[in-house]
């Protein structure tokens, strides 16, 4: 039962684990599509760690629009940032395409959930890991206004120069149509998150015959293992450093916001298959520095947060 998937999994979190011998040549492939996707997600993350922003040379261009020398230095800074924002929206499809497989994968017949979380532990763990690397990227980005306000300006210095100068666009291969996508994104809070709560609403919806419950199910069985894990000292004593708990916390997280966007009564619900004021309850006794990020996840992201059906209980957990 599910305490020895709870050991497994545990292990799971220490070991990096490659495809098991059981595994199908279909799986086998899912497991290496993800694998690349994630070997990448490491260099994504160290990008936006370290992505500090033009806001200097913006606002002195701003201050000195007669000054044609700062206007130039605003648009080459600005320049090499955008092309880094092209890439991390860029990487949010092939994210969406990863998880989009290992969803197929995890609730394909003839298993059910839980046999498919044993069986396919390394998919498990995957599937575990893009959560992490969702939730890292979005408090990262939370935290950042500079990425809006640098796109914001490449935008406008494009559309005021659209008319003197046709070379813009060809330099900096971020064209219309790519620029009004990426706009979108990074308008979002929780913009991976919400990347990938798209993907599994519409891997839903284009998967009829699979019952909704094969996907909730799924999900529902992840929250509790990382809430299980985070709550039960037994466990806790085993986590010798904090990103064991944060990479807990994030997928804890993750896949109740993902259960949260594909049920049709969300997360928040009494019929809920997820323990709701547990969860929050772990998180909030954590520092507040390390889970401020996933509470507003909790808060901005969730689609049914402010229903009827959720009880004044959970909403004052989160106020």
């Amino acid at each position: 039962g599910s305490s020895s998937f709870l050991t497994n999994l545990l292990s799971l979190l220490k070991n990096s684990s490659s495809p098991s011998s059981h595994f199908l040549p279909a799986e086998t492939a899912v497991w290496n599509q993800v694998s690349a996707v994630l070997e990448e997600a490491h260099g994504i993350l160290a990008e936006l760690q370290s992505y500090n922003g033009a806001g200097q040379e913006i606002r002195e261009a701003i201050q000195n629009p007669g000054d044609l020398a700062l206007q130039e230095k605003a648009w080459n800074a600005v320049c090499p940032l955008v092309a880094k924002l092209k890439r991390f929206y860029e990487f949010s499809l092939r994210l969406e395409n990863a998880l989009r497989s290992l969803l197929e994968a995890l609730t394909s017949p003839p298993y059910a959930p839980m046999q498919h979380l044993e069986r396919e532990q390394a998919l498990a763990k995957q599937f575990a890991e893009i959560l992490h690397f969702t939730l890292s990227f979005d408090e990262l980005k939370m935290t950042n206004p500079a990425i809006q306000n640098d796109f914001s300006y490449y935008r406008r210095t494009i559309s005021r120069n659209r008319l003197n100068n046709q070379q813009l666009e060809a330099e900096n291969e971020v064209n219309n149509e790519m620029a009004n996508r990426m706009s979108l994104f990074y308008a979002e809070a929780t913009p991976m998150l919400k990347t990938l709560s798209n993907a599994t609403t519409k891997f839903v919806s284009e998967n009829k015959t699979l019952p909704i419950e094969d996907t909730t199910d799924c999900l529902s069985t992840m929250a509790c293992v990382c809430r299980v894990m985070l709550e039960t000292p037994e466990y806790r004593c085993r986590f010798t450093n904090t990103d064991t708990m944060l990479f807990c916390m994030r997928v804890m997280v993750g896949v109740i916001i993902l259960y949260d966007h594909v049920h049709p009564v969300g997360a928040f619900a009494k019929t809920s298959k997820i323990d709701m004021k547990g969860c929050i309850k772990v998180l909030k006794e954590q520092p507040s520095n390390s889970v401020e990020g996933l509470l507003n996840a909790l808060r901005y992201t969730t689609r049914h947060l402010n229903d009827d059906s959720t009880s004044k209980q959970i909403r004052a957990l989160l106020q």
